[in-house]
């Protein structure tokens, strides 16, 4: 099936994730803005509608290292619902954390046991923003937050396919399968102001 061209800003567009969102877009012939932290505070909701205006859909892989995650997070989100909607863009696709995604047991992976605690403060951050993202957003938002169900295989080579799978610390998937689940859900919203992992198929 054709899919139509869309005009697609990713915020976070230097990252591992981002430069791959953006390839996998212009691959699939997407126009693509990229914004990176030059061109603005991604906290600020004015400077999101000013970069967002004209586009169909946002993807949005960011993180400031110099920032408290707890603050810096909830404070992406709350820009990004009112500034895209104010841009006109309908449709959100973020990149979250398996973390804070629960397991099959219904536990968030960051509360199993022998889980890593040293980042926590990221872990527990990066969850404040989609409970952010998912209280402040308003109907004409559509959004999704999709992360590894465990985290990036930096090395292997992409299968090409990928499936959506509960939380569990062993699970892989390469950054290129992972842009292709960002922007099927561009392209066809399957997902909807939910939060879901996806592993390597």
């Amino acid at each position: 099936m054709e899919t139509k061209s869309s005009r697609i800003i990713v915020f976070g567009a230097g990252g591992r994730v981002g430069q791959a969102a953006v390839a996998e877009a212009r691959r699939r012939g997407h126009e693509v803005t990229e914004a990176g932290r030059a061109d603005g505070e991604v906290t600020d909701p004015a400077v999101v509608a000013r970069l967002a205006a004209g586009h169909d859909a946002a993807i949005v892989a960011v993180y400031d290292p110099g920032a408290r995650p707890g603050e810096f997070f909830p404070a992406v989100a709350h820009a990004l619902t009112e500034g895209l909607p104010a841009a006109g863009v309908k449709r959100l696709v973020s990149v979250g954390l398996a973390s804070v995604l629960p397991t099959a047991s219904g536990n968030l992976l960051m509360d199993t046991p022998g889980y890593p605690q040293e980042w926590r403060e990221f872990y527990v951050g990066h969850g404040a923003g989609a409970d952010a993202l998912r209280a402040a957003a308003p109907e004409a938002l559509d959004w999704v937050v999709l992360s590894p169900a465990g985290d990036f295989d930096h090395e292997g080579e992409p299968t090409g396919g990928y499936v959506l799978a509960p939380a569990t610390a062993d699970s892989r998937i390469t950054t290129a399968d992972f842009a292709r689940a960002l922007l099927d859900e561009v392209e066809v919203r399957t997902l909807h102001r939910t939060h879901a992992g996806v592993s390597a198929a």
